[in-house]
């Protein structure tokens, strides 16, 4: 955004729940607790996924990757979140307010694919179980995973360059706790129906897409599922896939609330309510809905505290 024409411009003032003190002490309690297991919980799923030999599958590279995404975008949003929250300069920079821009736009384009990447893996694991290791050979998973990382922040190197080319006319108090795209809309003084319609169509392609995708799988998951004659084998594989597509109808129905709406139409109270769920409560709900019903990763994880206490007694 042209820095309001003002050659003493220091960055915008991130205004948060600052109408609201008390909000704001409870808030940083919660939200540092939730931030310390999001990051626990992530970090573990990384630790295991790169030292657990059992774990070197397809499924777990892209769960590695779902976490590394999740422990960005808290560690991108939080910690200013956190600081705005306890103190009483609530300035951010204008060249932190682009790199959280960046980072954060760029992190949930590439969720977005990544999400229905890991459903074609749970429909070639389900529906083509002796094929499985040949359609999703190592080199496969890479491309996948590259052209989910160059698609997200491709398109949020253009996202980020447009939203902050926008004049602002001397406006900088963001009625926000971190720097979003319908957010720094609002302070722009000139006509941005262009660039609604712009991030709509960008939306549309980032959201309804592979969530199009995402269901078209599952639907041939539920197909093959419900053909299975054993009653174990149906609920090994419905529990496998339940826990994905819990992920998927959270992230997706918050990030579809925040974007598929015109700015102008938002309840700025209702959206700071969705963007916390969406950087805080969704990274957490990752790991523990991978890591309570699996059993292939608690017992990575006894075998991992094993090795490390029995090398420590050695």
């Amino acid at each position: 955004m042209e820095r309001a024409n003002d050659s003493t411009f220091s960055g915008f003032i991130l205004l948060g729940f600052s109408g609201r003190p008390h909000l704001e002490t409870v808030l940083f309690v919660i939200i540092l607790i939730i931030y310390l297991l999001s990051f626990l919980g992530n970090g573990t799923i990384i630790l295991l996924s790169i030292l657990e030999p059992h774990l070197h599958t397809p499924m777990y590279f892209f769960l590695f990757n779902l976490s590394f995404m999740d422990l960005c975008l808290t560690t991108c949003t939080v910690p200013q979140t956190l600081v705005n929250f306890k103190g009483k300069d609530k300035t951010i920079t204008y060249g932190g307010c682009v790199t959280q821009l960046f980072i954060a736009l760029g992190l949930g384009g590439v969720e977005c694919i990544l999400l229905s990447v890991m459903a074609y893996d749970r429909y070639a694991a389900v529906c083509r179980p002796l094929h499985y290791m040949v359609i999703m050979h190592s080199q496969l998973c890479l491309k996948l995973v590259a052209t989910a990382w160059l698609t997200g922040f491709g398109n949020s190197v253009v996202q980020t360059a447009l939203t902050m080319s926008l004049p602002l006319c001397g406006k900088n108090q963001v009625d926000h706790f971190f720097c979003e795209v319908p957010v720094m809309l609002k302070l722009s003084c000139t006509n941005t129906s262009i660039s609604e319609a712009e991030i709509f169509a960008v939306s549309v392609f980032f959201l309804v897409v592979p969530l199009s995708l995402i269901l078209v799988s599952y639907g041939h998951i539920t197909r093959a599922v419900l053909k299975i004659k054993s009653a174990q084998g149906r609920q090994k594989a419905f529990g496998t896939c339940g826990s994905h597509l819990l992920v998927v109808i959270i992230f997706f129905s918050t990030l579809i609330s925040m974007y598929l709406q015109p700015p102008s139409s938002y309840s700025q109270d209702m959206n700071k309510s969705i963007a916390l769920f969406y950087t805080l409560v969704t990274p957490l709900l990752n790991p523990l809905i991978y890591t309570l019903r699996n059993k292939e990763v608690k017992g990575a994880l006894r075998r991992l505290v094993g090795r490390t206490i029995a090398s420590r007694e050695s």
